[in-house]
């Protein structure tokens, strides 16, 4: 009970809640930064200008910028030559804010309204200059069904259709000159992340493909370079890597040929992870062993090389090792998103494992970098769990991957809290995350797992999961509980297990069919698969058949792999979390697992947030999920 008094005077729920701001869509844009940031208190979407140390929200308080194409959004916002256009989250149109001079100081009038079509969302939006109009994927409702359409949107409101009949697109791009448009698309029942097409389009003529025709790669984030050629990432190679257009279905390997993955999978749209820079040389990210590394690499420039090779210092006095041609950057952080850049600095929005997401300005020419807004350390140092790289074997010559982190100050062997995020193909990093001091401080040690199926390990890794969905994931979760406890790092009679939406539905499984864990949370999670199928989003229609099988040839598998078909087989407690408005988890489908789990006597806890939808948004709802998970365990450990 001290260690519980202690820990709610350092970081209580409320707290941990506050602390989940983060920034997006990064543009540098009229001598300034223009970007979204989501406010947990007031659940809405933000867009804020930075211009000479000032910062100010440019969106009235009743908009909220935010995309919902693919349900997952992405690309809400651009900068134009008129000021910013971006995406209300309430009706999903596409508004204006002018601005007499660029985004100045004064806006000169409300947000204009440039697209009237109630049935439509708009996401990916990027600005073409020659056009005077804005470039964006389409998801148009219809009686016929969902269609993704990209178009063209004058800033006077007209609309006209650029690229139809593929079931989905991504990533749209013009040439500088306005005469090229090159685009990601792909069909049904692939995901993006598995195959995708790079397809480009001079003036009026006719669609060409220039790589993933063989459905044997995945492609992303296609870019203009200052010298008119085409990039794009490829992981035709085994990893997310930028290649020139005329050289992604060659043998040959990357330019840039290296063991790691450029980008996570492209859950949402506007990913900006590497770019090409007016020097011919090129900023990347990329993920070694899970962690963020942020670099800029010489492109065919022998004299550069020396220079590019050297270390760079940044604020927090890290430094990191350069390999030959590549100059490392802001190496005091272990995660880049939304790169940007102008003539003198570039920009990123980065995490940290010791302080909150910030917005960062390095230097071009030193390296310096300067925290723009957030960055600031939630926490004591004594009180911020680190995160330790973990792997531990799993099947034959595999290994799975995560972040471990111990609690302080306990000589005991501690209870072990094991994390699933959802996807299942997206990725845990190591940055704060306010929920894992919120346990470690309360004596657990948090796995934070990133299972065979995440990205951010290549290709193959990514690609495992397919046709094991319920199955390798929670192999890997027992095995890592194993590995910890030989390593007398936890204790393996009370380990608990955790997870969100497809993270939830692996929690479910870990329970039902492994008696390795003492209990465990489902935020919601998926428990019955074929019904989820049968009512999910056109983006993920076909997800479940590539994760299990298909439902009819594989209905043994379904019938396996089904939570709430072997409510029976689960003995230790669960705790449910659930929004009343989620359309993709519906209430009903956990409410027949809490009521099967009910029927059994089996010590079962529901929450239901009428206002939430599929991820909690609120600050209050989530500050009462994470404080009654704690209560939930706590129970247990103490009975």
């Amino acid at each position: 009970m001290r260690r519980t008094e202690q820990a709610e005077g350092i970081w209580n729920a409320v707290q941990a809640a506050a602390a989940s701001g983060d920034f997006a869509e990064l543009h540098a844009a009229h001598g300034g930064l223009l970007w979204v940031a989501f406010d947990p208190q007031q659940a809405r979407c933000g867009l804020f200008f930075w211009r000479d140390d000032e910062v100010r929200e440019l969106t009235p308080a009743d908009f909220s910028v935010r995309s919902r194409v693919y349900e997952y959004g992405g690309g809400a916002c651009c900068a134009t030559e008129q000021g910013a256009a971006f995406v209300n989250e309430t009706d999903q149109q596409i508004y204006l804010l002018p601005c007499g001079s660029g985004l100045g100081r004064e806006l000169s009038t409300p947000p204009q309204q440039l697209t009237t079509r109630p049935d439509c969302r708009y996401g990916d939006l990027s600005f073409v200059s020659v056009w005077q109009a804005l470039l964006a994927v389409e998801e148009s409702h219809e009686a016929a069904g969902v269609i993704h359409r990209l178009v063209r949107i004058g800033l006077d409101g007209s609309r006209r259709v650029l690229v139809e009949g593929a079931d989905f697109y991504a990533g749209p791009v013009a040439s500088a000159d306005g005469r090229q448009l090159a685009w990601i698309e792909w069909d049904r029942p692939y995901q993006p992340w598995v195959a995708t097409r790079l397809c480009l389009r001079e003036g009026q003529g006719a669609k060409r493909v220039l790589a993933g025709d063989a459905n044997d790669q995945s492609l992303q984030q296609p870019r203009f370079a200052a010298d008119g050629r085409l990039w794009v990432l490829s992981d035709r190679h085994g990893w997310w890597q930028p290649v020139c257009a005329t050289d992604v279905s060659s043998a040959a390997a990357s330019a840039y040929a290296a063991p790691y993955d450029h980008a996570p999978a492209p859950w949402q749209l506007g990913g900006c992870t590497y770019l090409p820079l007016e020097s011919g040389d090129m900023l990347l990210s990329r993920f070694e062993q899970g962690f963020g590394v942020l670099l800029e690499r010489a492109v065919g420039c022998a004299a550069r090389t020396d220079a590019f090779s050297e270390s760079t210092t940044d604020v927090h006095g890290h430094g990191g090792p350069a390999s030959p041609g590549e100059r490392r950057l802001a190496s005091g952080f272990s995660r880049f998103r939304c790169l940007a850049a102008d003539a003198e600095h570039f920009y990123c929005i980065a995490g940290a494992p010791d302080r909150l997401p910030a917005i960062l300005a390095i230097s071009r020419d030193s390296g310096v970098v300067r925290i723009l807004v957030g960055g600031e350390p939630p926490l004591g140092k004594q009180y911020l769990p680190m995160p330790q790289p973990f792997s531990c074997p799993v099947g034959e010559g595999e290994r799975s991957h995560g972040f471990f982190y111990a609690p302080a100050g306990l000589a005991e062997k501690p209870p072990l809290l094991v994390f699933l995020h959802g996807g299942p193909t997206s990725a845990c990093y190591p940055v704060f995350d306010p929920r894992i001091p919120f346990w470690t401080l309360r004596g657990f040690a948090v796995l934070d797992l990133n299972y065979r199926g995440s990205s951010g390990y290549g290709r193959a890794y990514r690609l495992r999961l397919a046709g094991e969905w319920g199955c390798i994931e929670v192999a890997d979760a027992e095995a890592a509980v194993a590995h910890l406890a030989a390593g007398g790092l936890i204790d393996p009679a009370r380990a608990f297990i955790r997870g969100a939406s497809a993270g939830g539905y692996t929690a479910l499984c870990a329970l039902a069919f492994s008696r390795r864990f003492r209990g465990g949370a489902s935020l919601y999670g998926v428990s019955d698969p074929l019904a989820l199928r049968k009512v999910t989003h056109k983006f993920e229609a076909d997800y479940l058949d590539w994760l299990i099988g298909d439902p009819l040839r594989d209905a043994q598998r379904y019938r396996e792999r089904t939570p709430l078909m072997h409510a029976d087989r689960i003995t230790a407690p669960v705790i449910f979390f659930q929004g009343g408005l989620d359309a993709v988890v519906l209430p009903a489908q956990t409410e027949q697992m809490v009521a099967a789990l009910r029927l059994r006597s089996v010590p079962v806890e529901y929450h239901l947030y009428p206002q939430e939808r599929h991820g909690f948004r609120q600050a209050t709802n989530m500050a009462h999920a994470l404080e009654h998970e704690w209560r939930f365990y706590r129970q247990l450990l103490t009975s």
